[in-house]
C-alpha cells in the first residue's frame, strides 16, 4: 500500500510511553523470572522503536514508587500514546499511579510468550518453586480484568491487544495505533488555508472551522485571493519553464493542450508553491469565481494543475472550499493511503459498481497509469475554461472516508472499504474511477447517504478502516462504517 512517496516525517520524533508492570514481592521468590520479563519488555521497547519513534520506558514497574517516577518521566518527554505491557500479574495499585493524570492513547498488551506453556517440560521441572515462576512468565490474562476494572472505574479509556510476543495479528494493530497517533499529530500540527469563499448555495460543504480546530487541532489560516495574485505577478519565466517540465513529466498531455494554457496553469502553479511556502499550508480549501476577465478569474480557472501537484506533494487541495474534506484527504494522506476528492457521478446496475469522481484537482500520486491533462471549454457548474485532470484510481481496495457534521455540531468519521476496478470509465477530463462495495451498489449508496455527509468523500488505496477508527478514539469522535 504505498504507491507514492510518504508524507516526510515530522523533524520532532513521535514519542511513544511503555512500561511493564509486575510483583516486586516475586523477584526473591524466583530467580530469574524479574530479568526474563525485563527482557521481553526491551524486545518491545526494541520492535516498537524506529523510523521517527522515540520509545520512552518507564521500565518494569512493581511499586507505586516506580508507578510515580514513571508517570513523571512520560509527563516530562510528553508521550502521545502509552503502552502498557503486563508481563506477569501485578497490583493495580502500581497501574493507576502512571495512567491517571496522563489523558493519552492508553493500550494495553496482553501478550503471552508464546502460545502455550509446554506442558510436559514444566510438569517435568519437580521443583515447584520452578514451576510456578515458570507459570507467572505466563500469567499476563491474570492481571488483564483488574486492570481493566480499575481503569473502567476511574473513567480512563483504554484498548487491549491480546496473543504472543510474536503474533503478527498482534503487532499489525500494535502498529495501526501508532500510525493513527502519528497521523493525529500531523492533523494537530497541520495549518489549513481557506482561501476564497464556499459555493454559493451548497450548503452540506458548510461548516464550523473552530470545530476542526477543537478536534483534530488544525490551524486554520485565511487566505485573500490577492496574495496569489501578488505573487504570481511575481514568477518569472525560469520558474515558468522548470514548472512547465515538471508538469510534461508528471501528465501526459492531451494534443488539444495549447502552449498558452500550459504556461498559465504553470504560472499559477509556481504562484501556489510560493503561497504554500509563505504560509507553511500542509493543505488548502477553496473556491472563488472572480469578476468575467478579471486577473482574479484568470488564476482561479488555471489552478487545477497545481493544486493536483500539491496534492501529490502530500498538501491536499479540495474544491468547492470543502474544509471537511480537505480535512479527510489529509488524513488518508497522511495514512500514506493519498486522498483523492471525489463524489458520487452514477450508478451502474448491470456492473454493480458506481462511478466516483470530481473535477478540478486529483491525488496524481494515487493514479491508475499516467494522469492526462485535458483542455475543457467549459468547467461545468463554475465560470471559465482550462486545463483539468483526467484520471483513475489505482485498482485494487480502497477506503472512503468522509469528515461529517451532525446535527448538533459535532464531528464524525465516516468510512466505507471497497475496491477500485477496471472498465468504461466517462472521458470527460474529470478524475473518475469504478468502485465495488461488498454490499452491493444500492445498499452502498443507501446506507452511506443515510449517515448525512456532504457529498464530497476522500478515496485513498489499500483497507485502513481499522486505522482510522483508531483515529476517531484518538481525537475522540464517532466512527461509522459502512459495510
Amino acid at each position: 500500500m504505498d504507491p507514492f512517496s510518504a508524507p516526510e516525517q515530522h523533524p520532532v520524533p513521535l514519542r511513544i510511553g511503555l512500561f511493564g508492570v509486575g510483583l516486586d514481592t516475586y523477584w526473591a521468590q524466583f530467580s530469574g523470572l524479574r530479568q526474563r520479563l525485563e527482557g521481553y519488555l526491551d524486545g518491545i521497547a526494541r520492535s516498537l522503536g524506529g523510523d521517527g519513534i522515540e520509545v520512552v520506558s518507564g521500565g518494569l514497574v512493581d511499586s507505586v514508587a516506580h508507578a510515580e517516577h514513571a508517570a513523571v518521566l512520560f509527563k516530562t518527554k510528553d508521550v502521545r500514546i502509552i503502552f502498557l505491557y503486563v508481563s506477569t500479574y501485578a497490583l493495580s495499585s502500581t497501574v493507576l499511579p502512571v495512567i491517571r493524570d496522563m489523558h493519552v492513547p492508553v493500550v494495553v498488551l496482553n501478550l503471552q510468550p508464546e502460545k502455550r506453556i509446554d506442558y510436559e517440560r514444566f510438569n517435568a521441572l519437580g521443583d515447584r518453586g520452578k514451576m510456578t515462576g515458570e507459570w507467572l512468565a505466563f500469567c499476563q490474562a491474570c492481571a488483564i480484568p483488574e486492570v481493566a476494572s480499575v481503569f473502567q472505574r476511574s473513567g480512563i479509556a483504554f484498548h487491549t491487544i491480546t496473543g504472543t510476543l510474536s503474533d503478527s495479528a498482534a503487532w499489525s494493530e500494535i502498529r495501526e495505533w501508532v500510525a493513527a497517533v502519528r497521523v493525529a499529530e500531523t492533523m494537530r500540527t497541520n495549518r489549513l488555508g481557506i482561501m476564497g469563499h464556499y459555493y454559493n448555495g451548497m450548503l452540506d460543504v458548510y461548516t464550523d472551522p473552530t470545530m476542526q480546530t477543537a478536534v483534530f487541532g488544525t490551524q486554520i489560516e485565511h487566505l485573500e485571493i490577492d496574495a496569489l495574485r501578488l505573487l504570481r505577478n511575481r514568477v518569472t519565466p525560469e520558474e515558468v519553464r522548470a514548472k512547465t517540465d515538471e508538469l510534461l513529466r508528471s501528465f501526459e498531455v492531451s494534443s488539444e493542450c495549447s502552449k498558452t494554457e500550459i504556461e498559465r496553469a504553470s504560472r499559477t502553479a509556481c504562484a501556489l508553491d510560493r503561497l504554500v511556502a509563505e504560509k507553511k499550508l500542509g493543505s488548502i480549501a477553496y473556491y472563488y469565481e472572480g469578476n468575467p476577465g478579471s486577473e482574479e478569474e484568470d488564476i482561479i480557472t488555471s489552478i487545477i494543475v497545481g493544486n493536483s501537484l500539491l496534492t501529490a506533494r502530500h498538501i491536499p487541495v479540495a474544491g468547492e472550499c470543502e474544509v471537511k474534506n480537505v480535512q479527510a484527504m489529509k488524513i488518508m494522506d497522511a495514512f500514506g493511503a493519498g486522498g483523492s476528492f471525489s463524489e458520487f457521478y452514477a450508478m451502474d446496475f448491470e456492473d454493480d459498481i458506481i462511478l466516483l469522481g470530481h473535477d478540478g484537482p486529483g491525488h496524481i500520486g494515487i493514479a491508475e497509469g499516467k494522469p492526462m491533462l485535458k483542455p475543457l471549454g467549459v468547467y461545468h457548474g463554475k465560470p471559465g475554461k482550462g486545463l483539468s485532470v483526467e484520471m483513475r484510481v489505482k485498482h485494487g481496495p480502497v477506503t472512503l472516508l468522509a469528515v461529517v457534521q451532525t446535527r448538533d455540531g459535532k464531528l464524525k468519521l465516516l468510512i466505507a472499504e471497497g475496491e477500485s476496478v477496471p472498465g468504461p470509465i466517462l472521458q470527460i477530463g474529470n478524475t473518475n474511477s469504478r468502485y465495488r462495495f461488498r454490499s452491493g451498489v444500492k445498499k452502498f449508496v443507501s446506507g452511506w447517504s443515510e449517515q448525512g455527509p456532504a457529498h464530497h468523500c476522500a478515496i485513498g488505496v489499500g483497507h485502513i478502516a481499522q486505522s482510522i477508527r483508531k483515529l476517531a478514539s484518538i481525537v475522540g469522535v464517532e466512527c461509522v462504517q459502512i459495510e
